[in-house]
């Protein structure tokens, strides 16, 4: 139960991360936002997993970096969606998706099946995905829905590769390692193709100080420390609830409408959310 609630702790401040990052990305280029945020949010973690860095070899070293690759990758995809995107809400639901496919690919890469709870939650689950994806009435087909769709695809191999290999490697220091190949990843990105602007109001770096410490640093702790004590299942299906806060929180700070096919979307993942928690209780308590 511990782990679960330090996941949903975790969605609340990736949902908040949306709102916060699309109010920096106002004034700084989208992947130096990334590359400074990450790179930042690991130097905070570093004096806290250097005595464990000192200590696991280095090929442990290499694999984070390399599951901190996809991870960079996903969140380059991402941000650039967010900074061509009308509405934060519908890219939450679609990024979410992630989630869903996340025991999917486990079972081939792993050879973890999902568990019958999850198959029965599945379905209302994504029920309540296609609602929240609906708009007057239909599915509107734009640029920022397929590349949502590439990052969630992305997350959902990286979020695999960091409960399995966080078994074996210190939470913090794996956390660390992951989010500073991913701001290395934007530093590198925004060399490459983006301008900085002449000034900087203050204000956005307020943003950018919450996103570094809130939305990074915590949340990525939070994160991989609930997976490293749930199955991969159970922390994918809690964290279904990113794009629940997330709409919360664009209808209190953007004031975005919530039709009633979105409102409907939201019941449903809910629900999905309790029943597989019954049904995943029943079977732990059968299986003793």
């Amino acid at each position: 139960m511990r782990a679960d609630l330090l996941i949903v702790c975790a969605t609340l401040l990736a949902s908040a991360g949306w709102i916060i990052s699309k109010q920096t990305i106002q004034g700084l280029p989208p992947f130096a936002f990334i590359g400074l945020r990450f790179v930042l949010a690991s130097i905070i973690l570093l004096p806290f997993c250097y005595q464990s860095f000192k200590q696991i070899p280095l090929k442990d070293i290499l694999l984070s970096i390399f599951v901190g690759s996809f991870l960079g990758a996903a969140i380059l995809i991402w941000i650039y969606a967010i900074s061509i995107s009308d509405t934060l809400a519908e890219g939450a639901f679609i990024m979410s998706l992630s989630m869903l496919l996340v025991p999917l690919v486990a079972w081939p890469l792993f050879k973890q099946k999902p568990s019958r709870a999850f198959w029965i939650s599945l379905p209302f689950a994504i029920i309540g995905l296609v609602l929240l994806s609906l708009s007057g009435g239909g599915w509107h087909q734009s640029v920022s829905q397929v590349w949502f769709l590439c990052a969630a695809a992305l997350l959902a191999l990286q979020f695999n590769l960091t409960s399995h290999y966080a078994q074996r490697i210190p939470t913090l220091l794996f956390t660390c390692i992951q989010l500073f190949a991913t701001g290395i990843m934007g530093v590198f990105a925004s060399l490459t193709v983006e301008k900085w602007p002449q000034s900087v109001e203050l204000n956005i770096w307020g943003w950018f100080v919450s996103s570094v410490l809130l939305a990074t640093s915590i949340r990525y702790v939070l994160q991989t420390l609930g997976q490293k004590h749930t199955s991969v299942s159970n922390a994918a299906i809690i964290m279904v609830l990113e794009p629940v806060w997330t709409v919360i929180l664009s209808i209190i700070y953007y004031g975005e409408k919530m039709p009633i096919e979105k409102t409907i979307g939201c019941v449903m993942i809910l629900f999905s959310l309790v029943l597989y928690r019954c049904f995943y209780s029943i079977t732990t308590r059968l299986c003793k």
